[in-house]
């Protein structure tokens, strides 16, 4: 692999102040809440109460009381429960905010802020995800016994807050009476925010460094601090392969073994049907609660959102909604996900609510305290439709790309109808199956296709998501030719419709369906959903705007649990699943879909040689195959949208 490739994000500047601010990703604090939101009710806070757990453990907890003349208000009140691995007292995060906390005990309910086990200030051995459903419980049922406590709790949080708040649902905690879930809340950790498609995503690697440098032990330890400030990232990621002791994360062997159990659990056991990481398994016992799952078309989260949404509106009487913005993780508040706008009624604030804490407080003083206040007559799915815009540069920078909310019934939309795109060994995308034919290119693990943009959160310093041109250059790491399309790369086959005579929607998960073959026991296929805008003045090259991608590692082409490696030469039929989007290809533009073999450092490498999981030892260069036309017509299923 090539020794040093470019990186925009540098460590110093954005990797530090994203450590700072002790967050999953760099995202600014909410917006100061106005004067006049300010409920009636003065606040107390309790700081560090410790919460014992089933097994003797103690959690930090912090406490948010309604008061009057400086002590708590009589009487018992709902909670608002949120528990984070990011410091439950720190003030400018909206993972776990005190201006939120005392804003929403302002209006009458407890907030309960808790540290999970193992980080700031609780006890015990923190295992990423893991402990989350039974201690999440176990809170639950400490904050329904207490006197203050009227024995109701509305439950939420972004990101990690997410997955803690679907995991204590899962485990039918007590008393919970409504949930708020953004940007998490993992249906399927195996297919969605640690894997996909049987590969493995590396953001769980730039997460546990940049977070290990805020632990306790960490931060006590100045010789280790410094150690891991050393780190070179990028030089690591170039010379893989890595091993348990000789790693990035060496020096902080928890979270080493942490990342290797799941990179090298490949199959999917019994270590993947986990509470705290596999909803899909838990849904029957899941509380019945109003439930609102949000996320976003550049998160890593929309098929969670969506999966979770669709099974628990046909399992649970308490409403289910779901709200799809076109942000990157948890940026519900911008216009823009990477180089791309979406105007402004891409915010969220004044379009689907003021902003997220009056949507939010909403929807608790509905189900929790019984307000009728109007949220039972909104839409079940709110979805933001990119496209439309004028497609120039904006004075940000940015390509104007445009979009609009709609309100919709349900999800899947009742009117997207599958329709095949078949690949044309010309280079063509188009319903019509043409003749047979086949391309062939070369995969070399040791020049792999960057990721420029996608689903990606917590990549810092390395990746980051959203919406880019995809072309190579300085900003994206491994990147080898600067300014080349990846349509140019010989590792990458690009198809694409003719121009378009007309507007087409797009709305809804993809599915491509292709006949493959490669020279070794196992290699990957990868697709990438592109909206080809026209050259323009701003644009003379035009502009290939990424909107959703998918892996397929092959061996688990016909079985997830137990995977079988290929036969050299032999045609396999593949699927491969991508995140759900959706887009309006204007009249004039081009739907493209890029197919290679790797997406990196988004997705770990495929070797090509059948060694275990994160275990490998050596690479080759895989000759691979896609074949097109008469019984081996490779397509893209695309959910088309006619009205």
């Amino acid at each position: 692999m090539a020794a040093e490739r470019g990186t925009a994000i540098d460590r110093r500047t954005l990797g530090l102040r994203f450590l700072q601010l002790a967050a999953v990703l760099v995202v600014p604090a909410f917006p100061a809440i106005a004067a006049e939101a300010v409920g009636p009710y003065e606040v107390v806070v309790r700081p560090n109460v410790m919460v014992a757990m089933r097994d003797g453990v103690k959690l930090a907890t912090d406490l948010y009381l309604p008061a009057r003349g400086g002590a708590p208000a009589p009487g018992r009140f709902p909670a608002i429960l949120e528990r984070t691995p990011y410091g439950k007292s720190q003030a400018t995060t909206r993972h776990a905010s005190v201006e939120i906390a005392r804003f929403l005990a302002s209006h009458g309910y407890v907030v309960v802020y808790q540290d999970v086990r193992g980080r700031g200030g609780s006890e015990g051995a923190y295992v990423k995800y893991l402990s989350d459903g039974n201690d999440g419980f176990d809170c639950c049922q400490w904050v329904v016994a207490q006197p203050w406590c009227d024995g109701k709790i509305g439950a939420h949080g972004l990101s990690y807050g997410a997955h803690t708040t679907t995991a204590l649902a899962c485990a039918g905690a007590p008393g919970v009476a409504a949930l708020f879930i953004n940007s998490g809340g993992f249906s399927n950790a195996y297919q969605g925010g640690i894997r996909q498609g049987g590969a493995f995503e590396l953001k769980q690697v730039t997460w546990a460094l940049n977070q290990a440098l805020e632990a306790p032990e960490v931060r006590a330890d100045a010789k280790l601090s410094a150690a891991l400030e050393a780190i070179d990232i990028k030089a690591w990621l170039a010379r893989m392969p890595w091993t348990r002791g000789a790693s990035p994360l060496s020096a902080v062997p928890e979270y080493e073994d942490y990342v290797f159990d799941q990179w090298e659990a490949g199959d999917f056991d019994g270590f993947w049907k986990q509470l705290g990481i596999y909803a899909e398994g838990y849904y029957g016992a899941f509380v019945d609660a109003p439930t609102i799952w949000m996320s976003s078309w550049y998160d890593p989260y929309p098929r969670t959102a969506t999966d979770n949404y669709v099974a628990l509106s046909k399992a649970k009487r308490g409403p289910q909604r779901l709200i799809l913005g076109p942000w990157t993780h948890g940026n519900n508040h911008q216009t823009f996900a990477g180089d791309v706008d979406f105007g402004p009624a891409a915010r969220l604030a004044g379009n689907v609510a003021p902003d997220i804490t009056t949507l939010r407080k909403r929807w608790f003083d509905r189900w929790v305290k019984g307000e009728r206040n109007g949220v039972d007559d909104e839409p079940a799915v709110r979805i933001f439709v990119m496209g439309g815009g004028s497609g120039r540069e904006n004075a940000e920078g940015r390509l104007d790309h445009g979009g609009r909310w709609r309100r919709e019934a349900a999800w899947p939309l009742p009117d997207a109808k599958p329709t095949r795109f078949h690949l044309h060994p010309d280079g063509g995308l188009a319903e019509a199956t043409p003749r047979a034919g086949q391309r062939t290119f070369r995969y070399d693990p040791r020049h792999p296709v960057p990721s420029i943009g996608g689903t990606i959160t917590s990549g810092e310093p390395v990746m980051v998501g959203g919406a880019f041109d995809q072309r190579e250059g300085p900003a994206f790491y491994g990147s080898e030719q600067m300014g080349r399309a990846l349509s140019d790369r010989p590792d990458v086959l690009s198809f694409q419709t003719p121009v378009l005579t007309r507007d087409v929607e797009v709305t809804g998960a993809i599915e491509a369906e292709f006949w493959v073959a490669t020279d070794g026991p196992d290699t990957d296929f990868t697709l990438k959903m592109i909206d080809l805008h026209p050259p323009s003045a701003d644009y003379p090259q035009g502009y290939a705007m990424n909107l959703t991608d998918g892996i397929l590692r092959c061996r688990y082409r016909e079985s997830w649990e137990h995977p079988s490696l290929m036969v050299p030469g032999r045609v396999y039929r593949i699927r491969i699943q991508a995140f759900p989007t959706s887009n309006l290809f204007k009249a004039g533009h081009r739907i493209r879909l890029d197919v290679a073999s790797s997406n990196y450092p988004h997705f770990d490498l495929n070797p090509n040689t059948g060694e275990p999981e994160g275990r490998w030892t050596r690479s080759r260069i895989a000759t691979n195959t896609v074949f097109m036309g008469g019984d081996r017509a490779s397509a893209v299923i695309l959910p088309v949208v006619s009205r």
